[in-house]
């Protein structure tokens, strides 16, 4: 009578960190097959902190013979693929995408079978998913399978069924997993507090036992939740339960600390002695100092087993002792060692043992867009295009794994010998993973004048905060002045930000063609709804004229050269006035 599939290593586990108790059960019932299938996995560090431990169930239909192959498709691949997903990316944004690609697994499967021209008898089946994170639960669903949390000895259903109701003849699920080639999947989540419980069961299950039974079952075996689940799965059993029986309790124990153990362990190390030029250091030879900020410290220095060059960057001595700055600077060797990109600067691998906290990174031959822009007062369009679409293709990289930059600006940007343009400072980016964790900070980090002006209003960035930035960055390129002066910075409330003003680039000392200044107002909008959705729309319309664009009138002159403008304006009344007069003494 007994069918399950599971993805575990221990159904008890304990750890420093996040730590749960499991007890899970499934049956056949009186049916002759288990068309259930139910898995977790709890992973070892730092996966166990960077993506969490999974629980997933899914209940396969009765009127297809091959529904329990899309059941253990559907966990099965669920547990493995999610780990198998950027650890910068959010649970929501790892999981959905999982559970798409599987659903179109799945809807292929029966459309290339015998069963194409009746769903119901396909690769179909309901989902229920939980990922724990930090102190956070994240629950996946669809169908009719239930999701409950049992906090205070009150039992709450989480989910929501899928289900037209009725008779069980006339009863049907309106959403499933292979169902649709479209995969619409309902998403929460839930603060995880320490002793909350949560049940997955399916409706052979929930069907046949109320909520006061199964409260009283977990708190009669609250020391062997294994006991708990096979007692409830024997209950409904008893109740005369006709389908397939399976249940999962998950018991929180322990929660971690916010921020990430990897990080938390590098921070411990000590700050570095004083670098000095010829100086032998953990490895490397200091050759001269590159750069000195309020952040950081940077060094040219040699690889004394490679002979390569590297820059090696230390924290600025006021910051040694700050543990946001230490997380901050950590984190941005983290995200350097994930973007493969040309365009973003490399972290170097290395297998030395660190004894002190700094990082290592490629050494670009070359100059900041800063120093180019001294270089060259006045380039030419096309120099800016090839400046930009490089810049957004290094933007494009980490976007894809839900990175926002949040400071792009001419100092951060470096172009090297062959001209290869690339971002190298990411001690601002907001990484969507690691948020989850509680390594967040509410301070603007990036650099006023290129700074979104969503973020004065103390709201999260985007991917369209960093096309803000990118839009300033072209206009300031091509003008050597910004869209909205120094006001965006200064604009704390929306009534402030309505004020604001993007003044027009079509001026006579520029020559700047009025479709490319449109491309560039429509991405340094004050409201982020309105600008380009993806950075990549916002490049190739600075290369191809769009249409709406050209369909639109010549700009008014006050947007043009709103000085110009009141000078015409001011020479007209006077006018008016000299006429009055004339005309009295007339």
């Amino acid at each position: 009578m007994h069918d399950s599939y599971q993805i575990t290593k221990d159904d008890n586990v304990m750890s420093e960190s996040l730590s749960l108790t499991i007890g899970q059960h499934s049956n056949a019932g009186r049916k002759p097959i288990n068309q259930d299938r139910y898995g977790l996995f709890i992973p070892s560090e730092p996966e166990l902190t960077t993506k969490g431990i999974t629980v997933a169930l899914a209940d396969g239909i009765s009127t297809s013979d091959v529904s329990q192959e899309a059941s253990a498709t559907s966990v099965n691949s669920f547990i493995a693929d999610y780990y198998a997903t950027p650890d910068s990316w959010s649970v929501q944004t790892s999981g959905h995408r999982v559970l798409q690609s599987i659903n179109s697994w799945l809807y292929g499967q029966t459309r290339n079978s015998e069963f194409r021209y009746d769903m119901d008898q396909g690769y179909v089946c309901t989902f229920s998913g939980l990922v724990f994170k930090a102190n956070k639960a994240y629950l996946f669903h669809i169908g009719d399978s239930r999701i409950f949390r049992l906090r205070n000895n009150r039992l709450t259903q989480l989910s929501i069924d899928h289900k037209k109701a009725g008779d069980q003849e006339n009863s049907y699920l309106t959403r499933a997993m292979g169902l649709e080639q479209q995969f619409h999947c309902d998403s929460k989540t839930f603060d995880a507090n320490l002793g909350d419980i949560f049940i997955l069961a399916t409706d052979g299950v929930y069907d046949f036992i109320n909520e006061n039974q199964i409260i009283a079952a977990i708190n009669t075996h609250t020391d062997d939740l294994q006991k708990a689940s096979e007692s409830l799965i024997q209950r409904a059993f008893d109740a005369g339960s006709d389908d397939n029986l399976t249940i999962q309790i998950v018991r929180v124990e322990t929660l971690p600390p916010l921020g990430m153990p990897n990080l938390q362990h590098a921070s411990l190390l000590p700050a570095p002695p004083a670098l000095t030029p010829k100086m032998e250091f953990d490895g490397f030879e200091i050759l001269r100092e590159l750069y000195v900020s309020s952040r950081s410290h940077v060094f040219l220095a040699k690889d004394m087993n490679t002979q390569e060059n590297v820059v090696l960057k230390v924290l600025s001595t006021d910051l040694e002792d700050d543990q946001e700055a230490i997380e901050r600077f950590l984190m941005e060797e983290w995200i350097t060692r994930r973007l493969n990109s040309v365009h973003c600067l490399k972290a170097i691998e290395s297998q030395r043992q660190r004894h002190f906290l700094y990082s290592v990174t490629e050494f670009i031959e070359g100059q900041t867009l800063t120093q180019w822009m001294q270089d060259n007062p006045h380039p030419s369009l096309d120099q800016v295009r090839r400046i930009v679409e490089q810049i957004a293709k290094g933007l494009q990289t980490m976007h894809r794994r839900e990175m926002i930059h949040q400071d792009i600006r001419p100092d951060n940007i470096m172009i090297d010998s062959s001209g290869t343009v690339k971002i190298i400072d990411f001690g601002s980016t907001r990484v969507a993973g690691v948020a989850e964790l509680g390594a967040e900070t509410d301070l603007i980090l990036g650099t006023a004048q290129f700074t979104a002006p969503e973020y004065f209003l103390g709201y999260q960035g985007t991917a369209q905060s960093d096309i803000f930035s990118l839009a300033v960055l072209t206009y300031h390129l091509l003008s050597h002045e910004l869209p909205y002066g120094s006001s965006v910075s200064k604009a704390y409330s929306v009534a402030a930000q309505r004020k604001l003003s993007y003044r027009s680039l079509v001026r006579e000392e520029h020559k700047i063609p009025f479709w490319v200044d449109d491309t560039i107002r429509k991405a340094a909008s004050i409201q982020p709804h309105k600008r380009y959705q993806e950075v990549a729309e916002f490049v190739y319309d600075l290369g191809h004229p769009n249409k709406v664009f050209l369909n639109k009138a010549k700009p008014p002159l006050i947007d043009r050269d709103p000085v110009l403008f009141w000078k015409c304006v001011s020479t007209g009344l006077v006018l008016i006035v000299l006429y009055q007069t004339l005309a009295d003494y007339l």
